[in-house]
């Protein structure tokens, strides 16, 4: 409902309900001021208390309270702002609903985050008018000289240059020397070109690409898995999808889980269409995010590649949405609205009635089993783009070829790295832990060093001669003596991290370039993609990473990945474990002979017999697939069933675990519910607060949402410092 229809039968004053963008479920009755015209979608200022809030107009309000005509205020403006379309709205409720989150915390994600809306700011420009002041000092003649072509220049740029304070501005305006003008605003960026750039397409990828035209140009709900294998040119494939939506004067957005870390994707864009996508993700300046926000919700952002919450903009003319790397861990939100982006993305598309890409060479297994239930449609690319092979992949038994003791990379792997390196290969050695230790103990008395406030040890990160806290961000220089027992020089550092394998590299290939990518390491997303380019162009031999290396990035001369520790996932209780691991280390593997040469992996592992070694072993994915579905279906794991999970946190232990057997004890009886709890988190303390989680279990039609809406509406509300979360689809069991 666009317009709102007047009530004939209401008073001459017209009522509205507003949504505001703070953490309320609930909407505002407002007067409507006469002539103002107002629709719902409308953003509107309105007062909220003492001050003047950012609102949207959610509904007509026709059968007012008649006991608060008379106390109810006004909408103060409306914003010369594009109306929020009722598609996004029916999201935001949708959303809010399921995840039982408040209305108005899903409506800010929206508005991003409410500040800065409508129209940009103009910025002042100074431009050299005048004559040369009287007092003419060094610094004023710099700004003249760098002024001197007599165009307008930022004022703020004008100041960087001449490396001046803006004081010094200022004094030449009021000397009459410069002169203040608006600046024009920038010009809009090309629109990308869907015939620039088209590529050749092998005769396989030729079908998948038909597929996907014929996807875009239906403009109906639709979801599609793209199902290829590391290196069979899915962005591509899908690219021709995008292309077709901008053809047709529609907007596609490309969801990715690491947006900041894209720079290839970028590049691999502007070669296809011309030019750069708009971008969205926390790491714009503020200026740009009001900018790109503008342009996407005026219809002249064509194509928006960004990160989860770039799925709830207000686009103007939505046809396409892509998830690239749809089971990657990164979309789940899990602070305030927690949401699954995937997931979500597939409830926009089709509450849009546009289509939906789903793209992965590890499908997650509930988009696995929706394709073979034939909810989703599978568009297969099962062979690498170029006649690559996909890369042969061995185990190293550890129990039989063990490193070296103090070492943590064994003889096989270290020998066929050096025959990399004389073949001026790549090689690339994963570990999926930051730091130099994970743990830090004293060989005299056994004292470990853990957090002050949290349940986990401190990590010792070298680079920075700290012990560090990864959960909480606590951090202590690394001490020379025992706190406990006051020996000297009796600290060791137990096992190893990327910074600690890097040491190791550097002893055994002292002629070897080496880089360590880890995401603790990043200080910029400029500096994180100069040093993938610095790979890409061969200035590194060795590669030491994290879970980062396996985001999508090409690099052309690697040819060997070692994975140090294969069995690192599998032992933390997570019931999505499994799963985890197979998709990891498969991705990171398939970052090897992408381009040239064959491509091999070696897993250093204790457990070569364990499922998950087996299949990627025999590159038998159907087989991973099968016990895994199998063993979900047996338990009612997602998908085969639903999970939500309850999370009490207090300052106290017995607060905490006092307030979830409350909860527990007010659970409504239903045969179809299971609630197993409350015990304590794998993480119980996490910056000083204690944590019990309680995780409820239904079939999969069962509607949880309702029910745990229903359950916490009998239960007491949450005081003093007592806090509870409610995650409903949880990915993480810590």
């Amino acid at each position: 409902m666009d317009q709102l229809p007047r009530n004939d039968t209401a008073p001459a004053t017209r009522m509205v309900d507003v949504l505001v963008p703070v953490a309320l479920d609930q909407t505002y009755s407002y007067k409507v001021p006469r002539g103002m015209e107002l629709k719902a979608g409308d953003l509107v200022g309105v007062p909220l208390g003492p001050r003047e809030v950012l609102a949207v107009v959610w509904g007509e309000n026709a059968n007012p309270d008649p006991r608060l005509h008379n106390r109810l205020k006004e909408v103060s403006e409306k914003l010369d702002i594009p109306p929020l379309k009722p598609e996004l709205r029916s999201v935001v409720d949708w959303v809010a609903n399921y995840t039982l989150s408040p209305r108005g915390m899903v409506l800010r994600m929206c508005l991003r985050m409410g500040e800065n809306l409508g129209p940009e700011r103009v910025r002042a420009g100074v431009r050299l008018t005048g004559d040369p002041p009287k007092r003419l000092t060094p610094a004023r003649a710099r700004v003249i000289a760098v002024l001197s072509d007599r165009l307008l220049h930022g004022k703020s740029e004008a100041a960087k240059q001449a490396g001046v304070s803006s004081g010094v501005i200022d004094g030449l305006v009021d000397e009459g020397t410069l002169t203040v003008e608006p600046m024009p605003p920038p010009p809009p960026p090309p629109a990308p070109d869907p015939e620039f750039g088209r590529p050749d397409f092998t005769s396989l990828q030729r079908a998948a690409v038909d597929t996907m035209r014929a996807l875009a140009a239906n403009g109906t709900f639709h979801v599609a898995l793209l199902d290829g294998v590391t290196g069979s040119g899915k962005t591509e494939v899908y690219f021709e999808a995008v292309a077709e939506v901008v053809r047709r004067g529609k907007q596609a957005l490309i969801l990715m889980p690491e947006i900041a870390l894209t720079g290839q994707f970028l590049d691999r864009f502007a070669q296809r269409f011309g030019v750069r996508p708009i971008e969205w993700h926390s790491e714009l300046t503020p200026r740009t995010r009001a900018r790109n926000w503008a342009a996407i919700s005026e219809g002249s952002a064509p194509v928006v590649v960004g990160a989860r919450s770039a799925l709830f903009l207000p686009y103007a003319k939505l046809g396409l949405i892509v998830v690239d790397e749809e089971h990657d861990q990164a979309y789940k939100q899990d602070d305030g609205v927690h949401y699954h982006a995937r997931d979500m993305a597939v409830v926009r598309g089709h509450i849009a009635k546009i289509p939906v890409v789903l793209a992965s060479a590890t499908p997650s297994v509930e988009s696995e089993v929706n394709a073979r239930k034939h909810r989703y449609q599978r568009i297969a690319l099962p062979s690498r783009f170029g006649g690559q092979h996909m890369p042969h992949i061995e185990a190293i038994d550890l129990r039989r070829e063990p490193p070296a003791r103090g070492r943590f990379i064994s003889p096989r792997l270290a020998g066929e790295i050096r025959t990399a390196i004389e073949r001026r290969e790549q090689a690339l050695l994963f570990l999926n832990r930051r730091g130099y230790a994970p743990l830090t103990l004293c060989r005299a008395c056994g004292h470990r060093f853990a957090c002050t406030i949290c349940d986990a040890w401190l990590v010792d990160h070298r680079f920075r001669q700290r012990l560090v806290c990864h959960h909480c961000g606590f951090s202590m220089p690394r001490p020379h003596i025992c706190p406990n027992c006051s020996a000297e020089e009796s600290l060791v550092a137990v096992g190893p991290g990327v910074e600690r394998l890097q040491e190791e590299a550097a002893a055994l290939f002292p002629q070897a370039r080496t880089m360590v990518l880890s995401s603790d390491l990043i200080t910029s997303i400029e500096t994180m993609r100069s040093e993938l380019a610095e790979i890409a162009e061969g200035r590194v031999d060795i590669i030491i990473g994290t879970q980062l290396v396996a985001k999508g990035h090409n690099f052309p001369r690697l040819n060997l990945v070692g994975v140090v520790d294969a069995d690192l996932g599998l032992s933390n209780g997570d019931p999505r474990a499994a799963e985890r691991t197979w998709q990891l280390l498969n991705q990171v593997i398939g970052r090897a002979g992408r381009e040239q040469g064959r491509g091999v992996g070696y897993l250093q592992t204790h457990q070569p017999d364990h499922p998950v070694m087996r299949a990627l072993i025999a590159c038998d994915r159907e087989a991973f697939y099968d016990s895994e579905i199998e063993l979900r279906e047996k338990t009612l794991y997602p998908p085969f069933g639903r999970l939500a999970s309850l999370i009490i946190s207090a300052g106290d232990r017995p607060g905490a675990e006092g307030f979830g057997r409350k909860l527990v004890a007010l659970a409504p009886r239903d045969e179809r519910v299971v609630v197993l709890g409350p015990a304590e988190a794998p993480l119980a303390v996490i910056k000083g607060r204690y944590r019990f989680r309680i995780l409820v279990k239904s079939a999969r039609g069962f509607d949880l949402s309702d029910y745990l809406r229903n359950w916490l509406a009998v239960c007491p509300k949450p005081t003093g410092n007592l806090k509870l979360e409610v995650d409903v689809d949880p990915q993480s069991f810590l």
